[in-house]
Formats: C-alpha cells, structure tokens, sequence
C-alpha cells in the first residue's frame, strides 16, 4: 500500500513525525510532501500568483512553498510515480471539531485527496484541555496505527472523508472510539487580540480560544471531551437537500 502523508504544521512538525510512524506500522512505501513552513487555517487554499518551489529532503521526502492542497496535487500529478492508495494528513497540533473543519489545512488535504479519488483521512491530537502546552502525540501514535486499519475495512465511497481526533489524555486513559456528528460550539471559538508595537502602531493577533462548550451527545466535541476518540465522516457535496426542496416550491 502506497500512502502519502502530508499536513498543515509544516515539514518540521513533531506531528508530522508521529504520522509517519503510525504510516510505517501499516505500509514501507511512505511518501511525504508537506509545506515549507505552517499553513494552520488554510483551509483548501491554493497557490494560484506564485509559483511553487520544490524542496527535495530524500527520495522519498519533499517540502512545497505553498498550502497543503497545493502538497497534495503536487504529490499526485508531479512527484510520486503512482497516486498513492491511502493519503493521511496530521497528525494536527489541536483538535479539528466542530467549526474548526471549515478552516483547517489539515483536512483540507484530505479533502484534495477525496476529489482525486484516494481514500483520505484526517487525524488531528486535540490539546490544551487540561490547561496545559503539552501535546501528547503518544496517544495518536499508540491508537492511530490499528484505528486506521480498521477504519480501511470500511468502503466509505467517493467524496467522504475520514476527520479522526485523539483526545487530550494519556493514551491510556483513552476511553473507546466513537463515530460521531460535527459539532457545534455554544461560544465564540476565534478572539482578536489587539496590540500596539513599539511605535505605537496597533496591530492583532487571531487566535482559537480552547474554551469547553456544552455540546450534546453524539458529536466530535462530545467524544473528545469525553477521552474518546472522534470519527466524524465528512463529505464534499455541501448541498443542502432540504433547503433545496423548500426553495425549489417557493420558486416553481
């Protein structure tokens, strides 16, 4: 099994690193293409005004001066001698749930390898929720290799991908897995911090703020808070069917 693996933290991120390891329990034929630096909040951006520069690191290793969509195309159509059979993206610093899927890098990749038709699937490890910096890529790294063969049992069909999100625990205080719904947060996830520098200039940083909400049960957030690890099913056709209906009545 070819896998490619890629990310949004950048081709020097401790995450990425964890993603290789949980690929190479499952396969030998690995393939990294990743950005040349951080891409957090990209969402399914691509370089469309610059070129694109190519860095190899080894043969099978390559960094790319633009967005992770722009990794995945590249890796497809340009580097690899074959499309690869299985695209994993992450392993992300911090939780992909809820609204977070609309801004991600992380699983806009794995959307770019839907489109073009290879099962992908996106593993985030959530931190934080235990007030403290640490990131515990040990618990993605023990859990990720056996979930994602079994999840490769499953046929989960064209224009679906895989959103996975370890919990902010020891690996093993992790509860169980759960397929789950996308959540909805009952709070403001993004804050604006306002600065002034030196000359008295304003300037802002955005930031997400890792505030607990109440979510219900059955959903990423839910799962997550809850030492269980999240499998939300996401699909590409954001049409929604029953708007569609109603409008198609009111405009017959």
């Amino acid at each position: 099994m070819r896998i490619l693996i890629t990310n949004d933290d950048g081709i020097h991120a401790p995450g990425l690193k964890s993603l290789e390891r949980i690929a190479r329990a499952l396969s030998d034929d690995i393939w990294t293409v990743a950005p040349e630096t951080e891409q957090s909040g990209a969402s399914r951006s691509l370089t469309l005004a610059d070129p694109l520069r190519l860095r190899k690191l080894d043969d099978r290793t390559f960094a790319i001066k633009g967005t992770p969509t722009d990794c995945v195309l590249m890796a497809a159509k340009k580097i690899m001698p074959s499309m690869p059979d299985l695209v994993l993206s992450g392993v992300n610093r911090g939780q992909n749930i809820a609204e977070d899927v609309t801004y991600s890098g992380t699983i806009a990749a794995a959307m770019e390898g839907t489109a073009l038709g290879v099962p992908s699937i996106a593993l985030s490890q959530s931190y934080g929720f235990d007030d403290t910096a640490v990131v515990k890529w040990e618990t993605a790294e023990k859990h990720g290799p056996d979930l994602v063969s079994q999840l490769l049992k499953a046929s989960w069909g064209a224009g679906i991908l895989l959103n996975v999100n370890f919990p902010d625990v020891a690996p093993d205080a992790v509860e169980g897995v759960d397929v789950t719904d996308q959540g909805k947060r009952d709070q403001a996830l993004l804050a604006i911090d306002e600065r002034r520098d030196a000359r008295g200039q304003r300037y802002f940083w955005l930031g997400f703020e890792a505030r607990r909400s109440d979510p219900r049960v059955g959903t990423d957030l839910y799962s997550v808070y809850n030492s269980r690890i999240s499998v939300t099913p996401l699909h590409m056709n954001l049409t929604h069917s029953d708007t569609k209906d109603t409008l198609r009545s009111l405009l017959a």
